[in-house]
């Protein structure tokens, strides 16, 4: 394998290691990024730098974030390494406030994520997200579709209506198997996500649309008046203008808000 050859590293499962090979998709992938000089952008997993090294012709300065010690032996090797602001983390814990300057700058966040990563990352930066101007990730063809996802679609899932719910999320380009070191058995997508300005939807507290969500997908073939039938009564439910009847692969966002907010200020009055 000349990939292998020339970097003389053994990718670790351990990590979900699945590398750009392609030059070309690297580029159109940049294409879409849009990177400007003076911006502040950050990498997550820059790998054998496919990404990593396009982009940096565009930057004055490039933060990566990279768990594996190995990686980064090797990126020392590479032309563009002096620019290069690096740390030694799991994304996963990492403290995005850090990166913050004196200026508030946002951050601009990329990267080709591990499949057995991705979701929970994605969750763990909605955290960081009026720090983020956007974020842009290769992803599981199978979990870009549970992002985009509206009521009634079969990957319509509490992914779903969180991601919806931060931001407006759009699929770039889809990127098959082939061109990955190792080859995964699935294809994949770049994703965009972008942070609503102006959001079409509200919740007091965003834990309580999480908490709801989380009992009603454990349970998404039953009907509402069954899976939250310990929070809500049928006659609530009807009160709220939400069909008990339907499941949770029914109910759009925007009702799940409004649960979600009635929920919250049962609970405040109730503590009043």
């Amino acid at each position: 394998m000349i990939v292998k050859k020339l970097y003389k590293y053994h990718p670790l499962k351990k990590y979900g290691q699945n590398f750009l090979i392609n030059k070309k998709i690297a580029r159109e992938i940049i294409q879409k990024i849009n990177p400007q000089y003076q911006q502040k952008l950050v990498e997550i997993g820059p790998g054998l730098g496919a990404l990593t090294k396009p982009i940096c012709e565009f930057l004055e300065k490039l933060i990566v974030i990279e768990i594996d010690a190995n990686l980064l032996n090797l990126l020392k090797e590479r032309s563009f390494y002096s620019k290069l602001r690096i740390f030694c983390n799991n994304a996963l814990n990492f403290n995005y406030m850090s990166l913050l300057d004196k200026n508030c700058q946002l951050i601009r966040i990329f990267g080709n994520l591990p499949y057995n990563i991705s979701t929970s990352l994605i969750i763990f930066l909605f955290q960081y997200i009026k720090i983020i101007q956007d974020m842009h990730f290769m992803l599981q063809k199978e979990v870009a579709k549970r992002l985009v996802a509206s009521p009634g679609n079969k990957y319509y899932s509490r992914l779903s209506i969180i991601s919806q719910y931060y931001c407006n999320v759009k699929l770039l380009l889809n990127v098959n198997s082939e061109e990955f070191w190792p080859k995964p058995k699935v294809d994949s997508v770049f994703v965009n996500f972008t942070p609503h300005l102006n959001s079409p939807y509200y919740v007091h507290d965003v834990s309580v649309l999480s908490f709801i969500t989380n009992i009603a997908f454990q349970n998404r073939r039953k009907m509402l008046r069954h899976s939250l039938n310990k929070l809500f009564s049928e006659k609530k439910l009807i009160q709220l203008d939400i069909n008990p009847r339907l499941r949770a692969e029914n109910i759009s966002i925007l009702e799940y808000c409004k649960l979600s907010n009635y929920l919250y200020k049962k609970n405040i009055a109730r503590k009043t």
